[in-house]
């Protein structure tokens, strides 16, 4: 049976993606600052502010991934969370990092990142895995992030770098927060809504994370999202449609919005365009490709 290390395992991903790693027989645990048993899974002691780590564990599995990071969408922008976002990504990898032994047994590292690698834009141009990172916060934090993942390439370990859209669940996340609106009857969609949404289905999503444990060809930085390219306007429309609500116009304005979420409104009133097609020709076939589909399932 293979061994899995999971960092941010208690997370909304992490919380997914053990429940299908459990069914396909993985054993799993995870890193925790509390040293007690998660569930199922068997949970290990670190803590990276104090840097501090169970060595014997991280040398002694077959993969790690990566998911350890603050919430990007959680909190105001300051100066002082932009920092902590960064570093909760970049000091948690360089602590497994530094604490690996030349003789470790680890298969490969598969390290979260995200499509804001590419940063946020008013552009129809389709972005692709090999292109320089954008210069603005989200495109930097990104570059660190996965620079950091790239130390365990250079020491002969496989790694891949999963760059995720706007993840859709049934439970938390993003989309019942969105929902919400519509439920109460006067959803809409926001600022022009013309901005695109690069979004994937949390099944799909941890599809791509198994498929990047079992096929030893995956290598390097992979876009994690559905191939339909939608703006804010045709997502919130196809939400209205599903929960059987009105669609309202006009739109949220923009500058309400940022008084709401200051510099973090980026994060909903641009966006990008992301290709999918690298992860679909090493042969990862998508279950929710549109978004009514997912909705479907999800709402």
């Amino acid at each position: 049976m293979a061994k899995v290390l999971i960092t941010g395992g208690t997370g909304l991903i992490g919380t997914h993606l053990k429940k299908k790693l459990h069914k396909k027989e993985y054993e799993i645990s995870v890193l925790s600052r509390a040293n007690i048993k998660i569930s199922e899974n068997l949970s290990f002691y670190w803590n990276v502010d104090k840097n501090e780590i169970d060595k014997d564990l991280i040398n002694n599995v077959d993969y790690i991934i990566h998911l350890a990071g603050a919430n990007i969408g959680e909190k105001r922008w300051t100066r002082k969370r932009k920092k902590e976002i960064l570093d909760s990504r970049v000091n948690s990898a360089e602590l497994i990092y530094r604490n690996l032994r030349k003789n470790n047994q680890i298969k490969a590292f598969i390290s979260a990142s995200a499509i804001g690698y590419y940063g946020l834009e008013a552009s129809d141009k389709i972005h692709k895995e090999f292109e320089s990172p954008a210069k603005d916060f989200l495109g930097q934090t990104c570059n660190k992030w996965e620079k950091v993942a790239d130390k365990f390439q250079n020491i002969g370990i496989r790694t891949v770098k999963i760059r995720t859209g706007l993840v859709l669940s049934k439970t938390g996340g993003a989309l019942s927060k969105m929902i919400m609106p519509f439920k109460m009857g006067f959803g809409s969609s926001i600022g022009k809504g013309t901005q695109y949404m690069p979004w994937i289905h949390i099944d799909d999503l941890c599809g791509i994370y198994i498929k990047a444990i079992e096929d030893n060809k995956i290598s390097g930085a992979y876009n994690a999202i559905a191939k339909e390219h939608i703006n804010n306007y045709e997502f919130s429309k196809k939400i209205a449609q599903q929960l059987k609500k009105p669609f309202w116009f006009p739109r949220i304005p923009s500058f309400i919005v940022r008084l709401i979420f200051g510099k973090m409104a980026d994060l909903l009133l641009k966006g990008n365009r992301v290709s999918n097609e690298k992860i679909k020709l090493v042969g990862y076939n998508f279950l929710y490709p549109n978004a009514k589909a997912a909705l479907k399932d999800l709402i």
